[in-house]
């Protein structure tokens, strides 16, 4: 049995759709959680107390522990004091999930620049914001679980979303430092891409709409945000029971010694495409170092 006992959990963007899933599952395996939301509209104006206190509520009616908290993750300021209401609160912060988002869905030519702005300071710098002063807590305890939320439309492209697209696959950069800079602290972090049905999505879906609940999601999250979860560094796709792991692959590729045989040239690529994109012995680097490992026989061996 997976449990959260005596584990404190931030949950932003945790008033309604996905993040109300987190936060409920959460706290039903008995974590306290920060509830975290702006109660905004989909393009991020506005703004209401209702969702998080509603969700607030309902951990409470069903013998959970949870508090409420409406800062903004779009500035530092408000990062900072979503943190801050979990150690007042609390005193410690264990877990948190980058679920905060908005939609400004334009065209790459039709693009106006307010737009990319902010979606990149809700996804993006968001989870900068919060995720930092949880981090230096995380370092001081010894132990930290970090999940932000991708998407496919960052890892794969959707077409309208260059600005969601770019703020979604600028998390996985993000996570893929903090799983070096945390690994020797205790601190795993992961990244979902998820499809489900959400008030930015449910237009989007079509029929599928009504078998992608957030609820298929949040078990996923769980798992990643618990004890048990080994792993650091993976993307994993999760929508209607489905859990699979996205991955970059390294092709063994073409290689052309530039001591031995000449530097490479322009003929040289166009010669060897099929060798450079044949997906046969390819490897998943964990880091850049794995990059170079694959390099390094290649030159000195």
């Amino acid at each position: 049995m997976i449990e959260f006992q005596d584990r404190v959990a931030v949950v932003t963007g945790g008033g309604r759709g996905l993040g109300r899933a987190h936060a409920l599952l959460l706290a039903s395996r008995g974590a306290a959680v920060v509830v975290n939301d702006l109660g905004g509209a989909t393009d991020g104006t506005a703004a209401s107390k209702g969702p998080a206190d509603e969700v607030v509520d309902e951990i409470g009616s069903a013998g959970g522990v949870a508090v409420a908290d409406y800062h903004s993750v779009a500035d530092s300021e408000g990062g900072e004091a979503i943190i801050a209401t979990a150690l007042e609160q609390f005193g410690r912060i264990d877990i948190v999930v980058n679920n905060a988002g908005i939609l400004r869905d334009r065209t790459f030519s039709n693009l106006e620049w307010p737009d990319l702005d902010a979606v990149l300071d809700v996804h993006l710098r968001g989870a900068f914001f919060v995720t930092r002063p949880a981090f230096l807590h995380m370092k001081e305890q010894g132990y930290g679980r970090i999940v932000v939320t991708s998407s496919n439309a960052g890892i794969l492209g959707n077409f309208g979303q260059t600005n969601y697209a770019a703020a979604k696959m600028g998390l996985v950069g993000l996570m893929n430092v903090l799983k070096l800079e945390g690994a020797k602290y205790g601190i795993k972090a992961n990244a979902i891409a998820p499809v489900a049905r959400t008030r930015m999505t449910e237009d989007l879906l079509g029929p599928l709409a009504d078998k992608l609940d957030p609820s298929q999601v949040a078990p996923v999250v769980a798992y990643l945000c618990s004890e048990a979860c080994p792993f650091s560094g993976e993307v994993w796709s999760v929508g209607g029971g489905s859990v699979s792991r996205f991955f970059v692959g390294l092709t063994d590729g073409y290689f052309k010694h530039p001591d031995k045989a000449g530097p490479l040239t322009v003929e040289d690529v166009a010669d060897n495409i099929t060798a450079i994109r044949d997906e046969e012995g390819y490897i998943v680097p964990y880091s850049i170092q794995d990059e170079l490992t694959k390099l390094g026989p290649k030159l000195f061996g």
